[in-house]
């Protein structure tokens, strides 16, 4: 199994070379793609303003952060949710920008590139020329965005997962949801790994019946001649 973390954030602004900052973040798990359930989400003192504007897009104000922790207080436990694995986020060089002007802060390394899997890339090249923006991939794969007034960054991980599930193929890998027990989560996150697969066998009975259905077929194509 496969292990990989999908995230999102809030920030006060665009740019975070010029003074702009995390103010949100959510991350879920993922094993092949598909989430766990288990997840991490914490809302950030940026240790300035929130501007109008900003909250206007994800409906955060100063008064939502006061007496939030600042980034560094929450940068341990978020780089041991993210582990050594893989990355995902929609429009990921903007996230992962962010998340490396805090880590500089602290004196913290970037966020290795080689671990992040864009959507947003992942889109442009299923869809070409189209609108792939979070909203426009939930309508375009039917997925319910009734609940998302604001951009909420854990609203928009569980959006985003549905998303990339139809963007992996996620709902066509054999159905195998179960995660292997000899793969250990990431520091002390833990999810169900008691499942095992079950094999069904008709009984005599079953076999039975359904061997006379089959004969009451007319010229079924396995019996034609070739």
């Amino acid at each position: 199994m496969i292990r990989a973390v999908l995230f999102d954030t809030e920030t006060t602004g665009l740019d975070p070379l010029h003074g702009d900052r995390v103010i949100e973040i959510a991350a879920i798990e993922l094993f092949n793609d598909l989430p766990t359930g288990v997840k991490f989400h914490r809302l950030i003192d940026p240790e300035r303003d929130v501007p109008s504007e900003a909250s206007r897009i994800h409906g955060l104000t100063n008064g939502d952060l006061v007496g939030k922790p600042r980034f560094a207080m929450i940068a341990d436990e978020l780089l041991a949710f993210f582990g050594d694995d893989p990355l995902v986020a929609h429009n990921a060089p903007f996230d992962f920008g962010f998340l490396d002007a805090e880590l500089g802060r602290i004196n913290r390394p970037k966020l290795d590139r080689s671990r992040m899997i864009d959507t947003l890339a992942l889109a442009k090249t299923r869809f070409p020329g189209l609108p792939n923006s979070l909203d426009a991939l939930c309508r375009r794969f039917n997925i319910d965005l009734s609940e998302r007034t604001t951009h909420n960054a854990l609203l928009d991980c569980q959006l985003l997962a549905e998303v990339y599930i139809e963007l992996t193929g996620g709902r066509q890998r054999g159905l195998g949801l179960a995660v292997e027990p000899s793969r250990a989560p990431a520091s002390n996150y833990v999810h169900d790994a008691n499942r095992t697969p079950v094999l069904v066998v008709p009984t005599p009975a079953e076999a039975e019946a359904h061997a006379a259905f089959v004969e009451r077929l007319t010229d079924p194509l396995w019996k034609q001649a070739p």
